[in-house]
């Protein structure tokens, strides 16, 4: 089975109590098991995982350049702000699709440019969490 990294930045953790006006109630172990449910029906295995370090990501993107065949990507807010994040998924031949839970358009003005969609294959925002499940849908279909 192809296997899908679901990588999730800084307060993602967080999922479920941090302004759940924007983010919604569901917690991040939620939104694995819902993953890992959803991967299982389309014939995918999920590593999901979270950091509220860069470092951390960067190194968890260089490790899918050799196991994994796709990246789905929530960065939180180092979207925004990581050239480094950028770079990694640069050296990634595999798919690369960006999530947020929120319409970033819709919010501050910061949260309007992302580096990751220099890179990102396709990107899903606004959709809640339903979007990781979006993602993996799309993920299968374009590596069936």
């Amino acid at each position: 089975m192809p296997k899908i990294f679901i990588l999730n930045g800084p307060n993602l953790n967080l999922l479920g109590q941090r302004q759940p006006d924007i983010y919604g109630h569901e917690t991040l172990e939620d939104v694995a098991r819902m993953c890992t449910t959803e991967a299982a029906q389309l014939g995918l295995e999920v590593d999901f995982r979270q950091s509220n370090h860069e470092g951390a990501l960067v190194e968890m993107i260089h490790e899918a350049r050799h196991a994994a065949q796709g990246i789905i990507i929530n960065a939180g807010a180092y979207t925004h702000t990581s050239v480094a994040i950028l770079d990694a998924l640069n050296t990634y031949d595999g798919p690369v699709i960006e999530v947020h839970i929120s319409n970033i358009h819709r919010r501050e003005a910061f949260r309007h440019h992302s580096y990751i969609a220099a890179r990102a294959d396709a990107m899903i925002a606004g959709c809640g969490t339903q979007g990781y499940l979006l993602a993996l849908t799309h993920l299968a279909k374009r590596l069936g």
